[in-house]
């Protein structure tokens, strides 16, 4: 099953164990004490500070109503507890509510309140974003996000936006030739495929930032903007992963 993901943005990433032991042991909490903030046990809070699944060597995944209990026994909003989370986190959402699942950010597929846009493969200048060569399926998305402009989807390529993105998630982005600094930007630099990164603004340049500190940024003059070119094709408004 899908789920939406918001933008996470300048934090370090942990599983939710790590975030409660944390937690813990900066408010001097026992287990127990913490168990007692929630409808959980002492163990269950054991087993998920142990991070790993020994028969599945996996992170333990956890339901959408624990995430927001231990974001309440945090005493912080389940959208910070989200922007701590490591994209690699689990979560069973299958039996959750549609209250539940706008809590924490996620939009059930099955809603009649989906609409579908186009998921491309390829973005360049100089043709129609929507041609057909581009198109490789179709992703449902909520309709109050349809109406806040023209939208599609692409499918992340690489690893120079992790841990934020990384190989096969889709974007879906709103169409737009402009930016304000901090937003993830789609854009396409000499009529290459379009490429995804966070974008800052100068009086004279602009900088496209990688998220992985592998990769050097590219930046960009307003004068070398027109020439080379360098153009903005849209910036990203939710990512979805499937688990």
């Amino acid at each position: 099953m899908y789920c939406t993901i918001f933008l996470l943005k300048g934090v370090e990433y942990m599983y939710i164990g790590e975030i409660i032991k944390s937690y813990r042991d900066n408010h001097k909490l026992s287990q127990r004490a913490f168990a007692k903030r929630t409808s959980r046990s002492a163990s269950y809070i054991n087993t998920l500070e142990k991070i790993y699944n020994p028969k599945t060597g996996k992170p333990y995944s956890v339901t959408t109503d624990v995430a927001i209990e231990i974001a309440n026994a945090m005493n912080m909003s389940i959208d910070d507890l989200l922007r701590m989370i490591s994209p690699d986190q689990e979560f069973n959402i299958s039996e959750a509510t549609d209250d539940t699942l706008k809590k924490i950010g996620a939009i059930p597929l099955t809603s009649s309140r989906m609409v579908k846009i186009p998921v491309l493969g390829v973005v360049k200048a100089g043709y129609d974003y929507l041609a057909e060569e581009n198109y490789i399926g179709s992703i449902e998305i909520e309709s109050k996000l349809a109406e806040s402009g023209e939208l599609f989807a692409l499918k992340v390529k690489g690893d120079s936006m992790s841990p934020v993105f990384i190989e096969d998630d889709i974007v879906i982005i709103r169409k737009q030739d402009d930016f304000e600094s901090g937003d993830i930007v789609v854009a396409i630099v000499n009529g290459n495929e379009a490429t995804i990164k966070k974008g800052k603004k100068t009086e004279n340049s602009i900088l496209l930032q990688p998220l992985n500190t592998n990769y050097e940024p590219l930046i960009f003059t307003k004068e070398e903007m027109k020439t080379i070119p360098v153009i903005i094709v849209g910036i990203v408004k939710q990512l979805k992963r499937e688990f």
